[in-house]
């Protein structure tokens, strides 16, 4: 009897391992992530998802060195990374779990309420430092950026830097909420967050991309309608030998229910 118990007992420890998985990278979509972990973990008992941020390329990292079965990512797997899984073996697919609109914050206090693409472009290479050059205060701007390994970083540079390279000795976050509490503590700051970080202890900008003809402020409704320009999807990247064990979670992202959960965090539902 005594060996029948231990048996049920390591096959229920067993058991439980194989359902274990790993969710790292990106931290515009660690809460959305760590929300939906929750939830799925509630009807899927047998079943521990645990969720970690660090940038979307520590990520895709963990990915190529299989310390993740999901790379969540807020940028497109670039072709190094891609060639990186494949010479390991690794075939990955790619799923848009959510959209979420860039917010380009200031400290509350701030009198600049309106920017276009191009002055976004001066301020964050440096060729523009003050407030005063863009209808603001007379006072030195402080710009702050994510670190490199960020997929925030990447996007930015590329959608509103137009690939031109950030200023020399930008101010290097390592975590969105670092981000934001920076900001709200410096009056000549100015940083870029995912949309479902916007707090009151900062004041999001509105942007226009058509030369200052119109201008509009970062929200879901602006996003879906296209009025807003930066948009972009979040994704979960995994190896294609994991997609018998992360197809449950990820399908629940994208059912009614992840969904759902996506809207009620402040990030924009795939439909």
């Amino acid at each position: 009897m005594k060996s029948i118990i231990l048996s049920i007992v390591i096959m229920a420890i067993t058991s439980s391992a194989i359902f274990a998985q790993r969710i790292k990278g990106s931290d515009t979509c660690l809460p959305l992530s760590q929300k939906a972990a929750e939830e799925f973990m509630k009807v899927n008992r047998s079943t521990t998802v645990t969720v970690t941020g660090g940038g979307s390329g520590v990520g895709i990292s963990a990915l190529v060195e299989g310390t993740t079965e999901i790379a969540q990512s807020s940028r497109k797997i670039t072709f190094a990374e891609r060639q990186k899984l494949q010479e390991g073996g690794k075939t990955v697919r790619e799923v848009v779990t959510a959209y979420d609109a860039l917010a380009v914050v200031v400290h509350p206090q701030n009198k600049v309420t309106n920017l276009t693409r191009e002055q976004l472009e001066g301020i964050f290479t440096g060729r523009i430092r003050n407030w005063r050059e863009v209808g603001g205060e007379d006072m030195p701007i402080i710009p702050y950026a994510r670190e490199t390994s960020s997929g925030t970083y990447e996007f930015f540079k590329e959608i509103v830097l137009r690939n031109r390279n950030y200023m020399n000795g930008i101010m290097s976050m390592p975590a969105t909420g670092a981000i934001i509490q920076s900001i709200s503590q410096t009056r000549g700051a100015i940083g870029y967050v995912g949309l479902a970080y916007l707090n009151a202890s900062v004041k999001a900008i509105r942007v226009s991309y058509d030369q200052g003809k119109t201008f509009a402020e970062p929200s879901v409704a602006n996003a879906k309608n296209e009025t807003y320009p930066i948009v972009r999807p979040l994704l979960y990247y995994y190896a294609t030998t994991s997609e018998t064990l992360v197809k449950p979670f990820i399908d629940f992202v994208l059912s009614a229910t992840g969904q759902k959960i996506v809207a009620e965090m402040g990030y924009i539902t795939v439909n």
